[in-house]
């Protein structure tokens, strides 16, 4: 497999404040791979650098181009859905696609047709007309038209109701995902898309903390539930983090195989969402 996005000691300062902190990565072609991080984290930051709207120290190569320098000839291979709504909201849907059809030379606006045609969107209609979920549909079904190699999504799903952002990404994967194209995904609604994934980053205070597959989680992470005198011999082996649920310790390790836990209590692989937490709190303190 090749790489087409490679990152290498990517840092970004603001003044003093380091945004993103010597970042290194990779994500491969015909992969899934998840950007989790709280707010201001510098998600936004490296996902704007991979775009090439700010510049950035360290070596960072998108689809075998510098963002920054080839940016143009970038954007023609690469789609993006940011968590605010960029469409106008005065412009027709129809004239929307008469634009993007006559600006980006990799537009299907048929397919546009045939997706939208699932939905019900109208093509005389205002952006401004649409319900809160229809533009995102819109969006989706615009990205979807365009003949790109990587899909770059920035919370695409916020103030969405579950309905809506579960048939969001149940029509990426059935309208857009396949082996030759890759998708990067940031988002808070991590129990939604953990089954989506191929690959996961964690990133806290501008440094990446995690960077795995999805399939090696099992084998690198367990997650223990126990009380008593065995949570004292679990405390022994040293967790990465532990916390109180319903009475009962539940321990996060990290290097620790399942046959060393047992007898001691319930032994499971963590959730994407609770090892973000072990990781970035348990790391803190």
């Amino acid at each position: 497999m090749s790489s087409l996005v490679s990152a290498r000691n990517v840092t970004k300062k603001f003044g003093n404040i380091h945004a993103v902190d010597n970042v290194s990565f990779d994500i491969e072609q015909g992969r899934i791979a998840g950007l989790i991080g709280p707010n201001g984290a510098g998600k936004t930051t490296l996902l704007k650098a991979m775009l090439g709207l700010t510049d950035c120290q360290g070596s960072l190569s998108v689809l075998g181009l510098d963002p920054f320098k080839q940016r143009k000839e970038l954007m023609q291979n690469i789609c993006f859905i940011a968590d605010v709504s960029v469409l106008p909201r005065w412009i027709r849907v129809s004239q929307l696609l008469s634009f993007i059809e006559a600006v980006h030379p990799k537009f299907s606006r048929s397919r546009a047709e045939e997706l939208l045609a699932e939905t019900k969107i109208q093509a005389n209609a205002k952006v401004r007309e649409l319900s809160k979920g229809m533009v995102p549909q819109l969006h989706l079904s615009i990205i979807t038209a365009v003949d790109a190699k990587l899909l770059v999504l920035d919370e695409p799903t916020l103030g969405l109701d579950i309905i809506f952002r579960k048939e969001f990404y149940s029509n990426l994967l059935n309208d857009y995902f396949d082996e030759g194209r890759t998708i990067l995904i940031t988002t808070h609604q991590v129990e939604e898309i953990e089954n989506l994934l191929t690959d996961l980053m964690f990133i806290n205070d501008g440094k990446l903390v995690l960077n795995t597959t999805m399939d090696s989680l099992p084998d690198q992470y367990t997650e223990l539930i126990t009380s008593g005198e065995n949570a004292e011999r679990a405390r022994a082996l040293k967790p990465i983090y532990e916390r109180d649920v319903f009475g009962k310790k539940t321990f996060t390790f990290e290097g620790i195989s399942r046959e060393q836990l047992q007898g001691l209590g319930e032994v499971r692989t963590p959730g994407v969402a609770d090892l973000f937490v072990a990781k970035v709190k348990g790391a803190t303190a």
